[in-house]
């Protein structure tokens, strides 16, 4: 909660391709590692771009390996607060709902890692991948496809934000509300299916498959899954994030101050606390004095107002 900041987040999700899937099963440290340097990169790229934020973002990153079905399904997810610290020690402000093109993250994140992958194949960190030519041909094989990434804007809220990235962090691959039955041979469990609308349907698994499945997604050992980047670093965090409230005080400051003129600013304040015009009756006969969200609560995984 300390580390939050008022402004909007975004919620940005890198995805490998599946094709990749067999690669993390010889060279998991490899891959994960890949995997986090490289969307930092790209990230930090755009956020340094002169024609968009131009400073350093902010991004707590959450490896996932697994999805509804407890296959395996690499993703990132990353936290982004809604703007940029420049050198000058200045806050600039993210304006639009997606961050930056999703379009343009996904080829960039794409020849970055392939590159990578390339660079480590060369150095022979790639070793258990034997086969004649695989790492030429699956690498430019990727280079032909679209990758996926997804980005949308968060809320404001600070409670909000922290509830959705403990979500993220503290489960690993299914919880015991999805779990409906279990018996002598097969467990039953309830899983959505986002190639059919999102439709929630349950799958019964053997045993044996479950636990192989499950055990697709232990990370290697000492392997830290959450990391920080940018002005977010364990390092700088402190300082960075006092530095930014402060820019984020005297815009708030400066933005009321320009919307009050000056001659009027006593007046201004004297009628700010009288009541309102009711939206209903009409009648100067009430006083807002708070705004109550809607409380978001986890309901097995589906999230309900």
């Amino acid at each position: 909660m300390q580390a939050v900041l008022p402004v909007s987040y975004y919620h940005v999700v890198f995805t490998l391709p599946h094709t990749l899937n067999g690669w993390v099963e010889l060279h998991p440290e490899v891959i994960y590692r890949l995997l986090f340097q490289c969307v930092w990169k790209t990230l930090d790229h755009f956020g340094q771009d002169p024609k968009r934020l131009q400073g350093t973002l902010g991004v707590t990153a959450v490896l996932h390996t697994w999805g509804q079905n407890l296959s395996r399904h690499v993703h990132l997810h990353c936290l982004v607060p809604g703007g940029a610290l420049t050198e000058a020690g200045t806050w600039n402000t993210a304006k639009s709902n997606y961050l930056f093109p999703v379009k343009a993250l996904s080829r960039y994140f794409r020849g970055r890692m392939v590159s990578q992958l390339r660079q480590s194949a060369e150095r022979c960190e790639l070793h258990r991948v034997t086969r004649a030519k695989e790492v030429d041909t699956l690498l430019d094989t990727l280079m032909q496809c679209d990758w996926v990434v997804y980005s949308k804007a968060w809320l404001k809220r600070a409670d909000t934000v922290v509830s959705y990235l403990a979500r993220y962090s503290r489960r690993t691959a299914l919880s015991n509300s999805r779990i409906l039955s279990i018996g002598q041979d097969k467990v039953e469990f309830r899983y959505k299916d986002y190639r059919d609308h999102d439709r929630s349907k349950v799958m019964a698994l053997d045993g044996e498959e479950l636990i192989r499945r499950f055990l697709l997604h232990i990370l290697p050992k000492g392997f830290m899954r959450i990391r920080h980047y940018g002005f977010l670093a364990n390092r700088c965090r402190r300082q960075k994030l006092a530095q930014i409230r402060q820019c984020l005080e005297t815009s708030d400051t400066q933005d009321q101050a320009s919307s009050m003129p000056a001659e009027n600013g006593a007046q201004a304040m004297a009628t700010q606390d009288k009541p309102q015009t009711c939206p209903k009756c009409k009648a100067a006969s009430w006083l807002v004095i708070a705004e109550i969200a809607p409380r978001r609560i986890d309901y097995g995984g589906a999230m309900k107002a």
